[in-house]
């Protein structure tokens, strides 16, 4: 399931930012599953197992969070990945939840809830 569940997130990354993010995004953001980089194929599946050990321990009741806490435990799941990837990331790779655009806020919960989706 970790090659699916990486991918699971990156499709629900692409279509979170084609929905959320204004005017036209930048190709690296909606880059096809087949032309991820590995280092980024890597961290899906990473964030996306988080998501779901979270989701099962959770004993159902993830379910009662916030759309804005579901978006924040993935953002908060991809800056340690960012932190493993490159030892000194950009400040926009590993900014906290406040700073981020609204939009990558709104694709962030996507992913929690396609995560969620495909378990039930």
């Amino acid at each position: 399931m970790t090659a699916e569940g990486a991918r699971l997130f990156r499709e629900a990354w692409i279509s979170g930012v084609t929905r959320h993010f204004p005017g036209e995004p930048r190709p690296g953001y909606i880059t096809p599953w087949e032309e991820t980089p590995d280092w980024e194929r890597e961290a899906a599946g990473a964030v996306y197992r988080q998501v779901r050990q979270f989701i099962e321990e959770s004993a159902g009741n993830a379910s009662r969070l916030s759309r804005e806490q579901r978006g924040r435990f993935v953002a908060t799941c991809w800056i340690g990945q960012m932190y493993k990837h490159f030892g000194d990331p950009k400040p926009g790779y590993v900014a906290d939840w406040p700073e981020l655009p609204e939009w990558q806020q709104e694709t962030d919960a996507d992913i929690f809830e396609a995560i969620a989706d495909s378990l039930a």
